[in-house]
């Protein structure tokens, strides 16, 4: 079973940057498509960005495309999420999650492991 933390996140101003952190520990990182979701107040969560098991092929929702960079590191453990020229609109709780299989997917029902999520505020 992978267990997931994320780190960094915080607040920030409208166009600053931020970027997030997730550390894996389990078997088979290095074998499994990673994601990052988020989940403003009052809304359902969404998918922000997919990447597969190697890195070589990403996605990323509308709403962050040309903004969000997800990227990772296997020899780490580690997904990343760096989040450039920020809206307040971009303001929620950011989980990482980790899919049942290499692919990076969209749909939150392939993914079979999250963090426990970490606040991200932007403000105007």
């Amino acid at each position: 079973q992978v267990r997931l933390v994320e780190s960094g996140g915080g607040a920030a101003q409208a166009g600053g940057s931020l970027s997030l952190s997730c550390v894996a520990s389990g078997p088979h990182f290095s074998r499994l498509g990673m994601g990052w979701f988020r989940q403003a107040a009052g809304k359902e969560r969404e998918f922000v960005a997919g990447i597969n098991f190697s890195g070589g092929n990403s996605g990323y929702a509308d709403s962050v495309k040309g903004r969000f960079t997800i990227s990772r590191e296997n020899a780490k453990n580690t997904v990343y999420l760096r989040m450039n020229s920020l809206k307040p609109e971009d303001t929620a709780v950011y989980y990482c999650a980790a899919a049942s299989h290499p692919s990076g997917s969209r749909q939150a029902s392939d993914y079979g492991a999250w963090g426990q999520g970490i606040q991200v505020t932007v403000s105007s």
